[in-house]
């Protein structure tokens, strides 16, 4: 009866996300609000499968997530080859990286394996930095590009392809959970050395569920590029993207499915506010502060730039009194 009523929950989640846009109607800022949740949900929940389950947690995802975007708009720019190929060969691009990764960064444990992944995603970003096919500083600009008879000018195709890479992803997640695969990833998450012991082939299945990870999160990269029309390495290869990945799963709950996606929702809508200065003009416009005082013209002035100031307080506040993160305080509040 649980599984029952699981299965109906999600599948009324489903309709109402792909019937969401037909209510909302082509307005860019929601969409695109609406596009930068699916797409972090993604993101987070494909680091989830490496960070989450084989707690290895990576500070070097923007890697995959620029391989799949620099090598999509690349191969368009250059060659003007059908963007599914460019995708397929940004995957092929990612999981090169990520086996490179895997064989060194997999024999470090703890803090060390952390630091070395940012090692190599900095690598990376500044090869990128000083290929002149890639742009360099500059960056990439894809003037047009065409898919089937979709509009590309407009931001529902991208909706529904961020929906549909963050169904594979939960799927994809959710099939692992209660797999072979899944249970050696969590024992190693444990203990390593007790899972060696038992016969798990721990350098295995760590490549495993990193390949996994960069595959999907080069997709999403590739679509992210394709969005934009613009891309270079502050905004697809920076640390910042990384540690904001990490922090949606931490804060939404770790190691479960569906703690990315509440983190996502918390978060981008937070982040943009922020950005957009609404939570101090709600607060002025409430008379709790007053514009004229030295409380208002600090928010009015600052506040824009605070969003990665609040994502750190979240951050401590749950790993101090929220260790499952709010997926976690949900299941307990409801036992």
């Amino acid at each position: 009866m649980k599984k029952i009523a699981q299965i109906g929950f999600i599948a009324v989640l489903a309709v109402i996300a792909v019937a969401l846009p037909l209510f909302i109607g082509e307005n860019p800022y929601v969409i695109g609000i609406l596009i930068s949740v699916l797409m972090m949900a993604a993101l987070s929940s494909a680091w989830n499968i490496l960070g989450g389950y084989a707690g290895q947690y990576s500070f070097g995802h923007a890697a995959y997530f620029g391989a799949g975007a620099y090598t999509t708009l690349i191969l368009l720019t250059l060659y003007n080859l059908n963007p599914l190929i460019c995708i397929a060969l940004g995957i092929i691009s990612s999981m090169l990286i990520a086996l490179i990764t895997g064989s060194i960064v997999f024999r470090l444990r703890g803090h060390y394996f952390g630091l070395a992944s940012i090692a190599v995603a900095e690598i990376v970003r500044l090869s990128v930095l000083n290929f002149e096919f890639t742009g360099g500083a500059q960056g990439i600009l894809l003037m047009d590009v065409a898919l089937w008879n979709l509009d590309l000018n407009s931001k529902t195709p991208f909706y529904y392809g961020m929906l549909l890479v963050l169904a594979v992803t939960l799927g994809i997640t959710a099939y692992l959970q209660k797999s072979k695969t899944g249970y050696y990833l969590q024992a190693i998450r444990e203990d390593q050395d007790a899972a060696s012991s038992l016969g798990i082939n721990i350098s295995f299945y760590k490549n495993k569920a990193l390949l996994i990870s960069a595959a999907l999160t080069s997709v999403l990269g590739s679509l992210y590029g394709l969005y934009i029309r613009f891309i270079d390495t502050s905004a697809v290869l920076d640390l910042r993207l990384s540690i904001e990945i990490i922090l949606t799963a931490i804060i939404g709950g770790v190691g479960t499915l569906w703690g990315p996606v509440v983190g996502a929702i918390l978060l981008v809508p937070l982040a943009e506010a922020l950005r957009s200065n609404l939570l101090g003009d709600v607060l002025i416009h409430a008379g709790l502060v007053s514009e004229t005082s030295g409380v208002g013209v600090f928010l009015k002035e600052n506040l824009a730039h605070a969003h990665v100031l609040v994502y750190g307080i979240i951050t401590v506040l749950c790993i101090l009194y929220l260790p499952k993160g709010l997926l976690g305080l949900f299941r307990r509040v409801n036992k």
